[in-house]
């Protein structure tokens, strides 16, 4: 007989299999987490949560891609980690303007966003895009401005704060 040999163990990979162990069910809660997290910051309502958005947020609603998520359009889809990468960034961008300084009236997607809006009309619209001769305007939204969000809310539709 052995000394030292713990009852409760048949060998000495019994002290591996808790860490192992949880380990595993703390990655599987954060992938859960994180994938919760996203879904729940997909949605119009989520963007619409904040006063700036709230312009953007109707106008989409009322528009041809009113069943879309908005990050159908506002995010990569090249893979999770660029998702990911990109969506953080623009949080980031986002509460810092919103917090620390005041947010412009007019929103305007910003060059890497355009770049992304524009992968994302030619992902979804291929066929029609396809046959289109880009070199005259390089973005679709050039011509197609008012298709994603319409150009205003209507004054008689606007809150105090929204004019």
């Amino acid at each position: 007989m052995s000394k030292n040999k713990d009852p409760g163990c048949a060998d000495a990979g019994c002290k591996c299999f808790f860490p192992l162990a949880a380990s595993f069910i703390v990655g599987i809660l954060a992938f859960a987490g994180g994938s919760a997290a996203l879904s729940a910051t997909d949605g119009a309502e989520f963007c619409a949560s904040c006063h700036v958005m709230s312009e953007a947020s109707w106008t989409h609603s009322k528009s041809v891609h009113a069943k879309q998520a908005c990050n159908e359009c506002h995010l990569p889809h090249d893979g999770a980690v660029g998702m990911l990468v990109f969506k953080a960034k623009l949080g980031l961008s986002d509460i810092t303007v919103n917090t620390l300084s005041k947010a412009p009236d007019s929103i305007m997607a910003a060059q890497d966003m355009k770049d992304v809006i524009q992968q994302n009309c030619v992902r979804c619209h291929y066929s029609t895009v396809r046959e289109v001769n880009m070199t005259v305007k390089p973005y679709c939204t050039d011509c197609h401005r008012s298709v994603p969000h319409m150009n205003k809310i209507p004054i008689d539709r606007r809150r105090a704060a929204d004019v």
